[in-house]
C-alpha cells in the first residue's frame, strides 16, 4: 500500500518519520512510534513555564534570553528520540540542562524533560544508563551550586544551601522509584501476556490432538467393519447374492454411523461456547460396539458391567474399546474378543483379549491406534498397557481413574486369569507399528 502511495505521487513513507538514515542504516526491526504529540506538550509546558519561573525569580537569576530558549526547545525536542535512543537521550538532556544551571537561567519545569527521558530509559531497560544520568545530574548541579558559583552569572550569587540538594536528591529517588516501579508492572504484563499466548497454544494443540484421536478412532473402526463387509460382498455377490445384499446393507449403516460421528467431532470447530448437538458416546453404547464387531465377524464377550463414570472417563473407556475391537478386526486372525469391566478402588480396570495370532493384515491404518489410547489415559491420569500374552493373543489393559481414591498399581492388575504381559523392547516396537 506504501508503494502504491508513493508511485501515486504522495509524500514518501520517510516524510512522516525523517530519512532513512535517521533509523540506524539497514536495520528493518520494526521501531517504536514517534512520540511528538507528547514531545510538543512537554516542550511547549517547558518554555511556558520557564518564563514564568523567570518572572518569579526576576533580580535572583539572569533573565531569559534567545539562547536560554534554545537551550529549553533543545531539551524539549531530544524527548522525540527517548524511545528509540533512550541512553544518548537521557545524557543529553542531562547535559543541556546543566548548560542552562551553569549559565544562570531560573529553575523551572526544565528538570522535567530530564525526568521523563530517565524514565523511557529505565523502562526500556537502560537502568544503570539513566541512574548514572540522574547521579550527573544531581553532582553537576552541588557543583555548580555550592563550588563553581562565584565564577558564574548571576553575579553576586551566594551558596545554595544544603536544604535544597537533600529536596534535588529526594526528586531523583522519587523519579527513579517510579521509573523502576513502571519497568517492573511492565516486564510483568509482558509475562502474562506470553502466558497466555503459551497457554492459548497450548489448548490449541490439545484440541487438535482431541480431534485427531476421536477422528482416528471412529474412521479406523467404521472403515475396518466396511472394509470387511466390503470383501464378503464382493466374495459372494455372484454365488449367494442375498448375503451381499446383507453386507451392503451392513457398509450403508457403518458408513451413515461414521459420518454422525464425523459431524460430531467436527462440531467443536464450531463457535466457542456451542453445545454439542449429540451426547459423546459412552459405554452405554457397548451393546451397539458388540453388534457392529459381530457384522465384522467378530464374535464379542463382555464380563462385567460398567459404573457410573465421569463423561470424560467414559468416552475415553469407550473409544479404547472401540480402537481395540478395531485392532483386532484387522490384525487378529481370531474371530473372538472378550471385553472385561471392573471397578478396582477409584479406578475402572478395562481389558480387552483376543487369542490371535497375528496376521499382520492391514486395512488402510495410520499405526497411531496405540499411541491415541495411551493419550487418553495419560489424560485422565490413568495407564495402557499393549502387548502380546505369554499364552497367545494379544492383550489391551488399562487403569483409568473415575473417583477420589488412589489409582491401583497397574502390575497389580495381572492375575490368574490376566497373565502379564511381556515388556519385551522388541515385542513393543512391533506391536506399536502394526496397531
Amino acid at each position: 500500500m506504501d508503494g502504491q502511495r508513493e508511485r501515486a505521487g504522495g509524500p514518501p513513507q520517510w516524510w512522516r518519520h525523517g530519512p532513512p538514515w535517521w533509523h540506524g542504516g539497514g536495520d528493518d526491526r520494526p521501531r517504536p512510534r514517534w512520540p511528538w504529540r507528547s514531545t510538543v506538550l512537554l516542550t511547549a509546558f517547558v518554555l511556558v513555564g520557564s518564563g514564568f519561573a523567570a518572572h518569579s525569580q526576576e533580580g535572583e537569576r539572569v533573565a531569559l534570553d534567545p539562547f536560554a530558549r534554545v537551550l529549553l526547545l533543545l531539551t524539549g525536542a531530544a524527548l522525540l528520540w527517548r524511545q528509540r535512543y533512550p541512553v544518548p537521550v537521557a545524557f543529553g538532556t542531562a547535559a543541556t540542562t546543566l548548560v542552562y544551571l551553569a549559565t544562570g537561567y531560573p529553575y523551572g519545569p526544565v528538570f522535567l524533560a530530564v525526568a521523563v527521558a530517565c524514565f523511557s530509559a529505565v523502562v526500556s531497560g537502560h537502568r544503570r544508563a539513566a541512574w548514572t544520568a540522574m547521579a550527573t545530574l544531581w553532582a553537576g548541579h552541588a557543583l555548580l551550586a555550592h563550588w563553581l558559583y562565584p565564577w558564574l552569572p548571576p553575579s553576586g550569587d551566594a551558596a545554595a544551601s544544603w536544604g535544597e540538594e537533600v529536596v534535588v536528591a529526594t526528586w531523583v529517588v522519587a523519579i527513579v522509584a517510579v521509573s523502576e516501579l513502571a519497568r517492573t508492572r511492565r516486564e510483568q504484563w509482558a509475562r502474562d501476556r506470553a502466558e497466555r499466548a503459551r497457554a492459548a497454544r497450548r489448548r490449541a494443540d490439545e484440541e487438535r490432538l482431541r480431534i485427531a484421536r476421536e477422528l482416528h478412532d471412529v474412521l479406523a473402526h467404521s472403515i475396518s467393519v466396511i472394509n470387511v463387509q466390503a470383501g464378503v460382498g464382493l466374495a459372494l455377490l455372484d454365488t449367494d447374492p442375498e448375503q451381499a445384499r446383507t453386507a451392503l446393507t451392513t457398509i450403508k449403516a457403518k458408513s451413515k454411523e461414521a459420518l454422525g460421528e464425523v459431524r460430531q467431532v467436527l462440531d467443536t470447530l464450531r463457535a466457542p461456547g456451542d453445545a454439542p448437538r449429540t451426547p459423546a458416546p459412552g459405554l452405554g453404547r457397548l451393546p451397539d460396539l458388540v453388534e457392529q464387531a459381530a457384522s465384522a465377524g467378530l464374535t464379542v464377550e463382555v464380563e462385567g458391567e460398567p459404573p457410573a463414570l465421569p463423561p470424560g472417563t467414559d468416552l475415553a473407556a469407550f473409544r479404547i474399546v472401540q480402537e481395540a475391537l478395531t485392532n483386532v478386526v484387522r490384525h487378529s486372525g481370531s474371530r473372538h474378543a472378550r471385553v472385561g469391566l471392573a471397578r478396582e478402588g477409584g479406578a475402572l480396570r478395562l481389558r480387552v483379549d483376543d487369542d490371535g495370532p497375528a496376521t499382520g493384515a492391514e486395512a488402510g491404518g495410520s499405526g497411531n491406534g496405540l499411541a491415541g489410547m495411551r493419550e487418553r489415559a495419560a489424560a485422565l491420569g490413568g495407564t495402557i498397557e499393549a502387548g502380546p500374552r505369554p499364552d497367545g493373543g494379544f492383550r489391551v489393559l488399562a487403569l483409568l481413574p473415575i473417583g477420589p481414591d488412589s489409582l491401583s498399581d497397574p502390575d497389580s492388575l495381572s492375575g490368574p486369569e490376566s497373565p502379564e504381559i511381556p515388556k519385551n523392547p522388541e515385542n513393543a516396537r512391533a506391536t506399536e507399528e502394526d496397531r
